[in-house]
């Protein structure tokens, strides 16, 4: 009689992921869209932004828990994570509110009971602010080849452009993380920070916890080499004892990771930029469709005379066949697209209404809003590695996309030009180079 050997399997290390939110009193910039719909849940390629974070998150294995960590009232998500229940079977996904700002590591220190639950050996950390392909099953190999205790994915960026991310010196052939300083204020690498992480819970708590130590420490000594280029409103309520509990990872805990650990880096070369401020939307919407299209999706409009691809019309909006659409297109739903329109490089949201033969590029419009026949609504196109959407036009820096509010309207045979027009504004003349409040 033989006796049967149970087969041994390779013991899976517990992995969760975190996607930090922020909350309503950051996300100035994505004014005026951000009065209307927090920024995490804009639709960008027909998909709240976070939604594109969680797509990549299911895609890795045994990832089973997603937390969101932000201030938002927790009725904010309620709807996004009824219907993530139902997009993403396999995943549990829950809101974790902070008491104030806490910061992008105060945050995670916070609820490190709820990420440490289950012991977890790592946990993947993403700003939902981010717009890239979010390799994070590449960023899992090379945290397992080389052992490491912390990894980031970073990107190569101009030099000019370097100096206003966070930047890493690296070893090119290990790809240890040798140097990380945030907005130097001289050029020491354009390998830039890409808001997306890999901790071993072994090590991002203590780190997280040394850092604290050093603030109650120090107190009032919140000074760093590249001070001048930061947030000094963040210094300032430091200075004072207001937020103590605030604590950055970029600021705080990345550059004491590469001194004291294993940190290493995941360079990607495929796309990648901030969703910054409102504009920038347009070019995130640009890249996820193109990357969509490229994968053969299902969900982007075939092909057609009238259709330059990619361009994602959503299946409650009623596009007129004579219409032209693309490249670079995002219709919402129940949205009306009139006989003869063009569209290019744009996002028009849901309910809104394009009378025939109107014309909209580089633009968005906002919800429920009304563009007449004729009319012209039009910003200025900048290149797809350009990482700002501002322009200089006869000397005074203008918003490149042009964008509408909820409810505007926007009269026949009017042009609005690189424009930023907030809610429920009526416009009866040629606009250009505007704030119209």
């Amino acid at each position: 009689m033989s006796l049967q050997v149970p087969l041994r399997t390779k013991a899976v290390p517990n992995t969760k992921a975190v996607i930090l939110v922020g909350g309503p009193s950051r996300g100035t910039r994505f004014r005026p869209l951000s009065l209307d719909v927090p920024k995490p849940l804009f639709d960008v390629a027909g998909h709240p932004i976070i939604e594109h974070c969680l797509r990549a998150i299911a895609k890795v294995e045994h990832i089973k828990e997603v937390f969101l960590i932000g201030y938002y009232e927790e009725s904010v998500f309620r709807d996004f994570i009824k219907d993530a229940s139902h997009s993403f079977p396999n995943i549990t996904v829950k809101y974790l509110r902070e008491y104030e700002s806490l910061g992008t590591a105060g945050g995670l220190y916070h609820f490190r009971d709820a990420i440490l639950k289950g012991n977890p050996a790592r946990f993947f950390v993403l700003n939902a602010d981010v717009c890239c392909s979010f390799p994070l099953n590449e960023m899992l190999g090379l945290f397992e080849e080389k052992g490491a205790d912390a990894l980031i994915l970073g990107t190569r960026v101009s030099n000019d452009t370097a100096k206003n991310f966070g930047c890493i010196v690296s070893d090119p052939h290990t790809k240890r993380v040798l140097h990380y300083v945030e907005k130097p204020e001289s050029h020491i690498s354009n390998l830039i920070n890409c808001g997306v992480y890999l901790f071993s819970t072994n090590c991002i708590f203590p780190a997280v916890h040394n850092a604290i130590q050093r603030r109650t420490e120090r107190p009032r000594l919140v000074s760093y080499p590249s001070s001048e280029n930061l947030d000094n409103s963040y210094y300032q309520e430091l200075e004072d004892g207001e937020k103590s509990d605030v604590l950055r990872l970029e600021q705080d805990i990345l550059s004491d990771l590469a001194d004291r650990n294993a940190f290493f880096v995941l360079e990607t070369k495929d796309f990648w930029r901030q969703i910054k401020t409102a504009g920038s939307a347009v070019p995130a919407n640009a890249l996820y469709l193109q990357k969509a299209f490229q994968s053969g999706s299902e969900e982007l409009a075939p092909p057609s005379a009238n259709i330059l691809p990619p361009v994602f019309i959503h299946p409650s909006a009623h596009v007129d066949p004579t219409a032209k659409l693309g490249p670079n297109v995002s219709i919402g739903p129940r949205a009306n697209i009139g006989a003869g329109v063009r569209i290019k490089e744009s996002i028009v949201l849901e309910d809104v209404e394009v009378k025939h033969d109107a014309c909209i590029l580089y633009s968005i419009v906002g919800w429920n809003s009304k563009v007449g026949a004729w009319a012209r609504v039009e910003g200025t196109p900048t290149p797809v590695t350009n990482h700002t959407t501002s322009i200089v036009k006869n000397g005074v820096k203008v918003q490149a996309i042009t964008i509408l509010g909820k409810e505007c309207t926007i009269k026949d045979e009017v042009r609005v030009q690189n424009c930023v027009c907030l809610p429920y504004k009526e416009l009866k003349r040629d606009v250009c180079n505007e704030v119209i409040m």
